[in-house]
């Protein structure tokens, strides 16, 4: 996906998510949208930046580079939503994209996707982002609904982090 694909994925997972952690048409669902809008569309153009240094689509489209923002929240307190925008990005490259990405950078340069995306040119680009958010944002509802709630208040995972001396 290009760059526009990217920031319409992230303000439409951090819209559909601000109303599944709280749910309604009321301030309360309001704030949650603006608290998850900015950290969701940063992680979605975050990867991007490998286009600057680096090789894009390898340097930080990788499993250990999400695993770092996965990790961040939990070791600092901060950043609870980028990591989503991150995934999303991955989720977006590999299966609407033709080309994919390398999973296992710096391990391995081998790039994954699947044969269901469209060039970054297409004129159906936007619509296969439309469509792959919905599925994302049905899934952040089902792990929200039946394994653990997406309203990430990790201020005690870092204090037991902090604990432990990280």
């Amino acid at each position: 996906m290009n760059k526009r694909g990217h920031v319409l994925n992230g303000l439409l997972l951090a819209l559909g998510l601000g109303f599944i952690v709280e749910p309604g048409l009321d301030a309360a669902t309001a704030t949650t949208v603006a608290e998850i809008i900015v950290p969701v569309v940063l992680g979605a153009l975050f990867p991007d930046v490998d286009t600057a240094f680096g090789r894009h689509r390898k340097t930080l489209h990788s499993l250990p580079v999400l695993a770092v923002f996965l990790a961040y929240p939990i070791v600092f307190g901060n950043l609870q939503y980028v990591w989503i925008g991150v995934l999303t990005h991955y989720i977006l490259d590999v299966i609407g994209s033709k080309r994919g990405i390398a999973l296992f950078h710096p391990f391995s340069d081998r790039e994954f996707g699947m044969p269901t995306g469209v060039t970054t040119s297409s004129k159906y680009a936007d619509l296969v982002t439309v469509i792959i958010t919905a599925v994302e944002l049905a899934g952040f509802w089902a792990i929200h609904t039946y394994v653990v709630s997406l309203d990430l208040d990790l201020s005690a995972a870092s204090e037991a982090a902090a604990g432990l001396g990280l």
